[in-house]
């Protein structure tokens, strides 16, 4: 990750795809998520979706996986002063999180990143936080998880105060 100032508003990432299976749906519903639209295929089918669904968190959890990856895999080099640029800071929380359509088994999700904001910390100069609007896209274009993500991210020189 780079340095807070090197971030622009526009910025995209794409962090790839995961196809979910019925067989790790479950799993993860039971042991996060036990409602029983998320681990009973046969209840499911009376349920408010007609069938089984990935759990929010679930694909919420994906979309953070992918993210660490990204990351991992686009690690920035030193810059001129030999400085290894930040691997990116704890989030001080989401906003606005949606799941508008449910994953079901089979569907593949695609997710990105798109920076929308950068923000200055007036208690920690050494610090900013970037925004960034986050989803994921099932593969018939339904968006099925938005929110607007946030991170601290160092700053190359501490701003003054």
């Amino acid at each position: 990750m780079p340095w807070f100032e090197d971030i622009k508003i526009g910025s995209r990432l794409e962090l790839g795809s995961h196809t979910f299976t019925a067989e790790e749906i479950i799993a993860y519903a039971r042991k996060y998520d036990p409602q029983y639209f998320h681990v009973d295929e046969e209840a499911a089918k009376a349920g408010p979706f007609g069938g089984l669904t990935a759990s929010g968190w679930h694909t919420s959890a994906t979309w953070m996986k992918l993210m660490i990856a990204t990351r991992q895999d686009a690690k920035e080099p030193p810059d001129a002063d030999g400085r290894v640029p930040p691997s990116g800071g704890p989030s001080p929380g989401f906003l606005d999180m949606k799941w508008p359509v449910p994953v079901r088994p089979g569907d593949t999700i695609s997710y990105s990143s798109e920076v929308i904001e950068k923000i200055d910390m007036k208690t920690r100069p050494e610090w900013g936080i970037v925004r960034s609007r986050n989803i994921g896209v099932n593969q018939r274009g339904e968006t099925v998880l938005s929110f607007i993500g946030q991170g601290l991210v160092q700053r190359r020189q501490a701003r003054q105060k």
